[in-house]
């Protein structure tokens, strides 16, 4: 019998908008920053962001899901 397992991985983010370029480092802590080279107006940083961490993380775009913090720089994301 064969089960197939859905994994889920929530990770936090630090998020910074407006950077020189795209860039991904993991923390100490497990947190991860984030700098995007997109401005935090009508939801750019945060499209921006999930293309970032799916390529980061090898996964499609629809495998990114923004679950906390859709307004500030603390989020919470789901990789499917």
């Amino acid at each position: 019998m064969l089960f197939d397992s859905i994994s889920k991985m929530k990770i936090k983010v630090f998020i910074k908008p407006n950077a020189k370029k795209n860039e991904v480092l993991l923390q100490s802590n497990g947190t991860y920053i984030v700098r995007v080279a997109a401005p935090a107006v009508d939801g750019k940083a945060n499209a921006k962001l999930i293309e970032v961490l799916a390529e980061h993380f090898g996964k499609p775009k629809s495998s990114v899901v923004l679950t906390v913090g859709t307004r500030g720089r603390n989020k919470i994301l789901e990789i499917l």
